[in-house]
């Protein structure tokens, strides 16, 4: 009954896992953003499921229910919010260096890029 009835967290560890392994090995600038961004998905899918509570309803007071066991937390949700506009931000800087580290040495290739800034200090 363990994995199945947190199916929501089993699936989140996996997309963390699976972004973060996009990040350490792979050399391609634009795979590690992605890995990036599967990674943060991950998170936010293990907020949100940490914040649901079943029988619960969001926290809008309706009917005239002023008890606070009537609502989900809404501490989560707004940490998810927040980190989905960083991460956008995040990655459009991201984005933008990249292409800028492109136009430069036209590969995206974390080693060749190493290798062409190592020649560059020596001269």
């Amino acid at each position: 009954m363990g994995l199945i009835s947190n199916y929501e967290e089993v699936f989140a560890v996996i997309l963390f896992g699976i972004g973060f392994s996009n990040l350490l090995f792979n050399r391609n600038l634009l795979k590690k953003i992605i890995g990036f961004n599967i990674m943060d998905s991950g998170v936010y899918l293990f907020l949100a499921s940490m914040g649901y509570i079943d029988g619960r309803m969001a926290p809008i007071i309706t009917d005239g229910i002023t008890d606070a066991e009537a609502y989900i937390n809404p501490v989560p949700s707004g940490l998810v919010l927040t980190g989905i506009v960083v991460s956008v931000s995040v990655t459009a800087m991201m984005l933008a260096l990249t292409i800028r580290l492109y136009r430069r040495y036209n590969t995206l290739n974390l080693d060749e890029i190493y290798m062409f800034a190592s020649r560059e200090t020596k001269k």
